[in-house]
């Protein structure tokens, strides 16, 4: 009887859970939809009278389907690593990410804008606007279905890689090969390459200083005294130097000498108020990896929060760049608008598009990021946010559209394989020395190194080609769709 009850009850929790979920799947889309529609009676409002003033609308509620998807797709990358090293919860991480995403994109926002509105593709002289808001439409409705789909199969995909192929797709289909700025695309593709490489560099370096720095040290917890102060100064310092370059530039524009000197007096200002922390803290601290690891978390929660700032900034353009030259256009009449300016409630459709987009359906790309490439504890999540934070501020002060996505992973990737590395070199050390390799002189004696060196593999390589194959074709599916949609809108609607 009593075992029979106890099924009953199991059965009754699953059902219990499955309607739970049910129910949420069916509500977030629902959510989602009164934000755009209260993005349509908002744009009703703004957009006016006027011929044009139903494209403004239209391409407005583009715009916002795909900062939802940015913000479900590509921000799960930053706060992933903090999520995966259990230093956050999940609903903590989307709080912090909501704040940081809206603050990045209203205050630091709309840098590389004019790169995606009016870099990569050079009109002719004959375009009239209403051609120009369409090329702009539907490039953004390619990148957001494109986006959607890969949130759908859970693909961590490049919402850079989606919004320039899409606005090179319409653009080839409209004006020819001719029309293409190479130049600025040759720069964009190189950035694709760069900046994972740099934010696995930056990474691994990071994760190597602290090994040798801290962990290799008989005595952790003197080493983690003098040098976690030193690392929280560094990211005090490139999170100012970013502030003071661009991030007030809306209400405060300071020379070069200021510049360096905020960023120099903060890192120290970090440093020295950390260090009563870190000497508290760590007062009493077992000698040991995973206690010297707590001392990590509340830096690795400040550096997630810039990494998120950093992001809002840099990516938001992914979503109100094309929208941006929509209104320009609707409101001069003419496809010639020069740099394009970004209206203070374009800003707001798409930093509060990204963050709804987050909390709505972020959390599986979260955990597949988080959980899923390699294993990460706080040290290793300091270090990817901390290079990942430091790649997309630095492109954002260049006005280059790097995909924050392939600096984030490229960071995860950098210090999974660094681990595996030394591990199969048989650097892991007890007490302070290092431990060599069994060296193998027989067969049978290879055969087992082998396996034993298959175990070591600490980065899943399924995720490495699953992720870098999505990377490859998202330009030509994108380029594809948008050229699609360009020639049905322009044969309707032209």
């Amino acid at each position: 009887m009593a075992k029979t009850l106890d099924k009953d009850l199991k059965k009754l929790g699953r059902l219990e859970t499955a309607t739970a979920d049910l129910a949420r799947s069916l509500a977030f889309p629902g959510v989602a939809l009164i934000f755009l529609l209260a993005v349509a009676l908002f744009a009703l409002r703004i957009a006016g009278v006027g011929d044009l003033a139903i494209y403004v609308v239209f391409g407005t509620v583009v715009a916002g389907y795909m900062a939802l998807n940015i913000g479900a797709n590509d921000v799960a990358n930053n706060m992933a690593p903090a999520v995966g090293s259990k230093a956050l919860s999940l609903t903590a991480a989307l709080i912090i990410a909501a704040v940081c995403e809206v603050a990045g994109a209203l205050l630091a926002g709309g840098e590389v804008v004019n790169t995606i509105s009016k870099g990569i593709i050079t009109p002719s002289p004959e375009l009239d606007a209403q051609s120009l808001i369409l090329l702009m439409t539907s490039a953004l409705l390619a990148g957001a279905l494109w986006l959607n789909l890969a949130t759908i199969l859970g693909a961590p995909v490049s919402t850079t890689h989606s919004i320039v192929g899409a606005v090179l797709g319409a653009g080839l289909a409209a004006f020819g090969m001719s029309a293409v700025a190479w130049p600025v695309m040759g720069g964009i593709a190189a950035s694709w390459v760069i900046s994972p490489v740099m934010g696995g560099i930056i990474a691994a370096a990071l994760l190597a200083f602290i090994k040798w720095r801290i962990l290799f040290k008989q005595d952790r917890v003197a080493a983690a005294r003098r040098w976690v102060p030193v690392l929280v100064g560094l990211m005090a310092g490139v999170f100012t130097l970013y502030m003071f370059s661009k991030g007030l530039s809306r209400i405060w524009s300071p020379s070069a000498p200021v510049v360096l000197i905020g960023g120099a007096a903060m890192a120290f200002i970090g440093w020295a108020a950390s260090r009563p922390w870190v000497l508290r803290k760590s007062e009493g601290m077992e000698n040991a990896k995973k206690q010297v690891a707590t001392l990590f978390i509340p830096p690795l929660i400040l550096a997630a929060a810039l990494l998120s700032f950093a992001h809002g900034a840099n990516d938001v353009a992914n979503a109100v760049g094309p929208l941006a030259a929509i209104v320009a256009a609707a409101q001069s009449g003419s496809a010639e608008t020069g740099a394009v300016t970004l209206p203070f409630w374009v800003l707001m459709v798409g930093g509060l598009g990204i963050s709804l987009g987050l909390a709505l359906f972020g959390p599986r790309l979260i955990r597949t990021v988080g959980e899923k490439i390699t294993k990460m504890d706080p040290m290793r999540a300091f270090c990817v946010a901390l290079a990942a934070g430091a790649t997309v501020l630095v492109a954002s002060v260049m006005g280059l559209p790097v995909s924050s996505t392939h600096i984030a992973i490229g960071g995860i990737f950098g210090v999974g394989l660094l681990r595996e590395v030394m591990t199969n070199r048989g650097m892991r050390r007890r007490n302070g020395q290092p431990t060599p390799d069994v060296i193998a002189v027989t067969p049978e004696e290879a055969v087992k190194a082998e396996t034993k060196r298959q175990k070591r593999m600490l980065v899943r390589r399924q995720h490495l080609w699953g992720i870098a194959a999505a990377w490859v074709i998202t330009v030509p599916v994108v380029a594809a769709l948008s050229a699609v949609i360009y020639l049905v809108l322009t044969r309707f609607l032209g």
